[in-house]
C-alpha cells in the first residue's frame, strides 16, 4: 500500500501539485490511504468502498486473505479468482458460468493484483480513525440497487469523515454506469 501511495504522490507530482481522488471498491480504501498519508489532497469521491462495519465482517475479511494468500502461494489463480467472486457476493451459477467464459484466463492472468487489493482494505473495517483524520471533503456514493450491506458502508465511511457526504445513485449497482457517475463525480469536484 505504501508503494502505491507513493507511486500516487509521483503522479499528483507530475500534474501540479495537488489533486482530487476517485476511487472504486477496493480503489476508495487507497484513495483513503493516499488522502490520510498527508499527499495534497483537496478531495475524495469513493464509490462502494466495500468496508465491513462488524467483527462478523472483519472475521471474514481475514478468513479471505488467508485463503487468498494460501491460493496465489499455490498457483491457483482461477480458484484465487472464484474466491474473491465470492466474496463480492456472486453466486456459485455465476462463479462457474466465468470459469466457463471466454474472460476467465484473462481473469487469471491478474489474480495476484487481488492481493494488492486485499491490503489496501487492511482489516477490512470502516478505517473511522483514517477518515476523522482528513480535513477535506469525502463523497461517498453507492448504487440503489447494490446489496444493502455496500450502502451501509458507504454511508458509515461517509459518518466517520468530519466533511462526508453519502448519496445514492438510483438503479445502479457496483458496476456503475460511467455516465451516471460522471455527473456527480463533476459537481462534486467543481466546488
Amino acid at each position: 500500500v505504501a508503494r502505491e501511495v507513493e507511486d500516487l504522490a509521483a503522479l499528483i507530482d507530475a500534474v501540479g501539485g495537488s489533486a482530487a481522488l476517485y476511487g472504486h471498491s477496493s480503489g476508495a480504501a487507497l484513495a483513503l490511504h493516499a488522502a490520510a498519508s498527508g499527499l495534497p489532497v483537496t478531495q475524495v469521491a469513493l464509490y462502494e468502498p466495500p468496508f465491513a462495519l462488524d467483527t462478523t465482517g472483519a472475521k471474514e475479511r481475514a478468513e479471505y486473505t488467508e485463503r487468498l494468500t494460501e491460493l496465489l502461494a499455490e498457483g491457483r489463480h482461477g480458484d484465487a479468482v472464484a474466491l474473491f467472486m465470492a466474496l463480492t457476493g456472486a453466486p456459485p451459477e455465476m462463479i462457474d458460468g466465468a470459469r466457463r467464459s471466454l474472460m476467465w484466463p484473462g481473469m487469471e492472468a491478474i489474480a495476484p493484483t487481488l492481493a494488492y487489493d486485499d491490503a489496501a482494505m487492511g482489516d477490512g473495517l470502516v478505517p473511522a480513525e483514517r477518515l476523522a483524520s482528513l480535513s477535506i471533503p469525502v463523497l461517498t456514493i453507492a448504487g440503489g440497487a447494490s446489496a444493502e450491506w455496500m450502502r451501509q458502508a458507504a454511508r458509515a465511511v461517509a459518518d466517520a469523515a468530519p466533511d462526508g457526504t453519502y448519496r445514492t445513485l438510483e438503479g445502479q449497482t457496483h458496476m456503475v454506469d460511467p455516465t451516471v457517475l460522471a455527473p456527480l463525480l463533476t459537481e462534486f469536484f467543481s466546488d
